[in-house]
């Protein structure tokens, strides 16, 4: 499950980075109120599960502070898919079974395989809501297929 979870994670690196370049390019989207709001959920969620994840503090107000400019949010999004990235490639299948306590959450603890998973498709789901709103502005969304980037990944 290990060699999965760290596609997936990958996968949503280019995925954003790729939705970030999108939006880069297109001068009204790149200011819309709506889309940097989705992008700020979006790398909040990142940054809340990863400090989960490494037992670190979390500030969630300064995380999901409106206001923050596409430049600002890159940047955010760059420092957590390092993080995240790393993470993973620390992990073992040992550790994948271990309860994540979540306290937004009550009953039982997911486990760590299914935290990772969470992010993921969580960011999926509001990838998709941008896109969305990217065609509404006039603007050409990516294709951010998961076999998309399989496809075009070199090989080991």
């Amino acid at each position: 499950m290990l060699p999965l979870i760290r596609d997936l994670v990958q996968h949503q690196a280019w995925a954003d980075a790729s939705l970030l370049q999108s939006i880069h390019a297109h001068r009204v989207a790149r200011h819309d109120a709506i889309l940097l709001d989705n992008l700020r959920h979006i790398v909040g969620v990142h940054r809340y599960f990863l400090s989960l994840f490494q037992q670190t503090p979390f500030n969630q107000q300064q995380a999901f502070a409106p206001g923050a400019t596409l430049a600002e949010l890159e940047e955010h999004f760059r420092h957590a898919h390092r993080e995240q990235l790393e993470f993973v490639k620390g992990l073992t299948e040992s550790a994948l079974p271990r309860p994540m306590p979540m306290p937004s959450i009550e009953g039982q603890d997911p486990t760590l395989a299914q935290a990772l998973l969470q992010v993921v498709m969580h960011s999926q789901n509001h990838r998709g809501q941008c896109l969305t709103r990217l065609r509404e502005l006039g603007g050409t969304p990516p294709t951010l297929d998961f076999v998309v980037w399989v496809k075009n990944q070199p090989s080991a």
